[in-house]
């Protein structure tokens, strides 16, 4: 299982890779330069779309050319083809340091994210929060963090995996399929230095993938949280994860240069870029789309 370098992009903070079955293409955005991008690997061909600010998550909807979004400060829906924004609601104008990042939608269709803190002190103030299908915005009743992250649901949608960057553990709690209430929350996964755990993804099997940033690797989890593989990305800070292709046997890997020296980006030439694993036994499953 080798990654292999698919577009060169060079960003600061390549993140929130998702594959369209629709279009059989690869989705993902450069938070700090406000873009997003797609890849159509049966034509090489990339394309990008900027934003009115940077583009922390996202999701996809019925109508193939909208896009739920998720902006620094607020969530709106985004057109592929017309480029026009419909805004939806703003998200935590009382805490001036914190922005949007990590965002999936639950078994259900409905988009469950989360928020970071970028003071320096990274203080726990940020929050996870749902958009129900009625647009309806509501705060899940789970501790504070400082940067949320890893957001994925269990197959039966039973499970809610998530968690704070800075504590090192991925989380994982009861999630109710009907109502999306929370609680027993527990550690899933104690992940061991190098690396912290930053965005994750479910296969068809039920284990879980999440990218380690500053560990340069991607790490599978059993259901039972403990690691059956690890596969290496050679780049030190792997992001986001994703399975695409048309039988969903490929691992997308976005990564970033974010807080590098020049002298460190010199030794990680490839860091920024989005890498593949062709994976031979392993399959994903499309991606929910939110049903609002």
């Amino acid at each position: 299982m080798n990654a292999q370098l698919l577009v060169d992009g060079h960003h600061e903070l390549g993140e929130g890779v998702l594959w369209c079955d629709r279009s059989q293409s690869v989705f993902w955005t450069d938070i700090h330069a406000s873009r997003l991008w797609n890849h159509d690997p049966q034509t090489g061909l990339t394309r990008s779309w900027g934003m009115p600010e940077r583009l922390c998550c996202y999701a996809f909807t019925a109508d193939p050319q909208q896009l739920l979004i998720g902006l620094e400060s607020r969530l709106a829906f985004f057109n592929l083809s017309t480029g026009t924004i419909a805004p939806i609601c703003r998200i935590e104008d009382d805490l001036p340091s914190t922005r949007l990042n990590d965002g999936r939608c639950d078994r259900q269709g409905r988009f469950v994210f989360g928020t970071l803190n970028e003071d320096a002190g990274r203080a726990p103030i940020a929050s996870f929060y749902r958009l129900n299908t009625d647009l309806t915005l509501e705060r899940l009743s789970l501790p504070s963090i400082a940067i949320s992250n890893s957001i994925c649901f269990s197959l039966d949608g039973k499970l809610m995996y998530h968690c704070d960057s800075m504590a090192g553990k991925i989380m994982v709690c009861d999630y109710d399929a009907a109502s999306g209430a929370v609680g027993g929350q527990r550690v899933f996964a104690d992940v061991a230095q190098p690396g912290g755990p930053d965005g994750s993804t479910i296969d068809a099997e039920g284990y879980l993938w999440n990218a380690q940033w500053g560990g340069a690797r991607v790490v599978r989890y059993a259901p039972d949280g403990r690691i059956d593989r690890v596969v290496a990305i050679p780049t030190s800070q792997p992001s986001c994860v994703a399975f695409g292709g048309a039988q969903f046997d490929t691992l997308y890997v976005t990564t970033a240069h974010e807080g590098m020296s020049a002298e460190q980006r010199a030794a990680d030439p490839q860091a920024g870029a989005l890498f593949a694993v062709a994976l031979a036994d392993v399959r994903g499953l499309p991606e929910v789309r939110f049903a609002g």
